[in-house]
């Protein structure tokens, strides 16, 4: 600068360079526009579930996940077409705490399934933000080995904000896991809460995994969701932990022998495992199947599944009513002005929603 302002010249000069490049190809994107995939027809998509290909069946559940009306009305169809070929499963619903290692226990025990021959689908529910409705859907990054193991199928779903962090098409997609060839499914949820009944209204054995040394452990989790479970597994137990984890697994084995009488006459029972050193992952696999064989002789399993079909139908006519009513014309025109009127106390939720209600009854019976 001295140098400048004395009139002598810089030793450092800077070139104006070349010019660059634009951040994107535009050629690539035309490209990409032009290769977007189309829809194939039910039977295209039937030839490929039946003949196991992944990619078919990973766009036949994007299919079944959209809200598009054009599209589901082509996922009712693939469904009923599944359906013929599913219910040969084993369903396993795993839920448990934040950080009670959820994933890495569904590789440890996921490895251990394939390696006894069996095909695993794994449906994991990541929770969607109440404010951007966005996922991460980071379980494939969680799952590393399993995801690479052949014998394996893991699917990450948005919850939607659906009761319990369950997807509200997960249902359906197990029909279609089951239509490819997997005899083992895994349903891992978003965490605990009491709405987690919509995760054990779909499975066959509801597995709750727990902490050790996280606190008081009979109050770190709500009653109905330990009645649900037909086993608690104390995770990381290991190193210094080992202590820990047993002492938890004696305080929750003693709490189940407290709740009532299951409906299939299976004992819960609480063990330790560490998905580290897969220590009691076998036995807890083994258990599965006890309990898989036990209320099969009993006529528990079937009468079970017959439940959750009628349970889902009364849930499925739920949610199309709720659909069919927010889609009215008639509603969308008026329901600002009646959150306007409700929100400054002009009139009563209650009267508002009959309001609604009537609208909307008034406009079917007149279409």
């Amino acid at each position: 600068m001295e140098k400048e302002k004395r009139g002598e010249k810089s030793a450092l000069v800077v070139n104006p360079g070349i010019e660059q490049p634009p951040m994107v190809n535009e050629e690539a994107i035309k490209r990409f526009k032009a290769k977007k995939r189309k829809l194939l027809s039910v039977e295209e998509y039937m030839e490929g579930i039946r003949s196991g290909s992944i990619p078919i069946l990973s766009q036949a559940i994007t299919l079944i996940e959209s809200s598009l009306p054009q599209h589901q009305g082509l996922a009712r169809e693939l469904v009923e077409e599944c359906l013929p070929l599913s219910g040969r499963s084993v369903r396993v619903g795993i839920t448990g705490v934040p950080g009670v290692g959820k994933s890495t226990f569904i590789e440890a025990l996921g490895g251990t399934i394939t390696s006894q021959g069996h095909k695993l689908a794994v449906l994991a529910v990541d929770p969607s933000s109440e404010r951007s409705k966005g996922s991460i859907l980071g379980d494939k990054t969680r799952m590393e080995t399993l995801s690479a193991n052949p014998k394996a199928f893991i699917r990450p779903s948005p919850s939607a904000g659906s009761l319990g962090g369950v997807a509200r098409k997960t249902r359906e997609t197990i029909i279609l896991c089951e239509a490819a060839g997997f005899d083992t499914i895994f349903i891992e949820t978003v965490g605990v809460g009491q709405s987690e009944v919509a995760v054990h209204s779909m499975v066959d054995f509801f597995l709750l995994l727990m902490l050790a040394g996280a606190g008081d452990e009979l109050q770190g989790i709500k009653r109905g969701i330990m009645e649900m479970a037909d086993m608690i597994a104390i995770t990381k137990a290991d190193g210094n932990n080992t202590e820990k984890a047993k002492l938890a697994q004696a305080e929750y084995q003693n709490a189940l022998h407290l709740f009532p009488a299951t409906e299939s006459g299976w004992t819960p029972k609480a063990v330790t495992c560490s998905s580290a050193y897969k220590t009691g992952i076998n036995e807890i696999w083994n258990s599965i199947n006890d309990y898989i064989a036990f209320t099969r002789a009993n006529g528990y399993f079937s009468h079970r599944r017959s439940q959750q079909a009628k349970y889902w139908m009364y849930e499925t006519i739920n949610e199309e009513l709720r659909n069919l009513f927010y889609q009215s014309t008639q509603v969308n025109n008026m329901i600002k002005w009646i959150e306007h009127q409700v929100t400054h106390n002009k009139l009563s939720s209650f009267a508002a929603a009959q309001k609604l209600l009537d609208t909307y009854f008034s406009q079917e019976a007149n279409s």
